[in-house]
């Protein structure tokens, strides 16, 4: 029976050795190279490394940087910099928010006051 969630059905015809697309190519256990589909985005399949969404800790992530930062559009200082301009722009929006509030307050803005200027 054919059924949504069994994928299993045809799996030794569909991936054959005349399929055009590409192969994962990664060592298996057995030696060989390994015949699934690759994911586009690694080149790889999902039991070789193409499902892998990144690292999970802080040190990692670290790791990562720097690891791109060598010869990447994105160096160190360009990152610093990046880092300083988000910092200042939520010290802006921080302080036009306490703004809003007090105008809001004093009665000079009415609390819906955003409404009016949408298109």
């Amino acid at each position: 029976m054919i059924a949504k969630g069994n994928v299993t059905i045809g799996l030794e015809t569909r991936f054959g050795p005349d399929w055009p697309g590409v192969r994962c190519g990664a060592r298996t256990k057995a030696g060989d190279k390994c015949q699934r589909p690759a994911v586009k985005r690694t080149g790889k399949c999902n039991r070789h490394g193409g499902k892998s969404t990144g690292p999970r800790t802080q040190a990692g992530r670290d790791k990562i940087a720097a690891l791109h930062t060598t010869h990447a559009r994105l160096t160190k200082e360009k990152r610093q910099a990046a880092k300083k301009r988000a910092e200042v722009g939520r010290k802006v929006r921080a302080e036009v928010k306490q703004i809003e509030a007090s105008l809001i307050e004093q009665g000079v803005l009415e609390r819906n006051w955003r409404q009016n200027w949408k298109l």
